[in-house]
């Protein structure tokens, strides 16, 4: 898999952290451990975009456990911002399974979607993050699972009419 990555996505990639607590929320303490270390990575995730010029998204957990998130994220085709909100929750078997990405406002707009606004990540996706389980975190979904299903899909569902500019 990561042969066919871009080099600008290994390089992205090769400088979020990875984590070191092999907890999810069930495991009280050992959990906000895990959660310190999310958000550093994602803090250092967002460095490397802002210092690139590719900000893409922003994302805070909406609740004190650290199991829901929620963020807006955009992606430019032909020059036109597409904004959407996104959220997902932390599931209870983390960080061996990994939390699955909804896009509410897109949720029955394209075939690579799940019911609720799931974004589909089964073929490419899952198995990455099984492979290099516990260590990717809430950064990597992000780079690896919905930094390039934007990029498949926004231009599709721009091109088809499904989705029109934020005015």
């Amino acid at each position: 898999m990561a042969e066919s990555w871009d080099p600008s996505t290994r390089a992205t990639v090769q400088k979020i952290p990875l984590l070191t607590v092999k907890a999810g929320p069930r495991d009280k303490d050992a959990w906000q451990a895990r959660l310190k270390e999310e958000i550093q990575a994602l803090i250092k995730y967002i460095e490397i975009n802002k210092r690139g010029d590719l900000d893409w998204f922003t994302i805070k957990p909406t609740n004190k456990e650290g199991t829901h998130w929620q963020g807006k994220c955009w992606y430019i085709h032909e020059l036109v911002k597409y904004e959407f909100n996104f959220q997902f929750d932390i599931p209870a078997t983390y960080p061996t399974t990994a939390p699955e990405i909804e896009l509410p406002e897109l949720d029955g707009k394209t075939a690579k979607m799940y019911r609720g606004g799931k974004i589909c990540l089964t073929i490419h996706f899952k198995p990455l993050w099984a492979k290099n389980s516990p260590h990717f975190g809430v950064a990597h979904a992000l780079c690896l699972g919905l930094a390039p299903w934007l990029a498949a899909e926004v231009p599709y569902l721009v091109e088809s009419g499904v989705v029109k500019a934020n005015n």
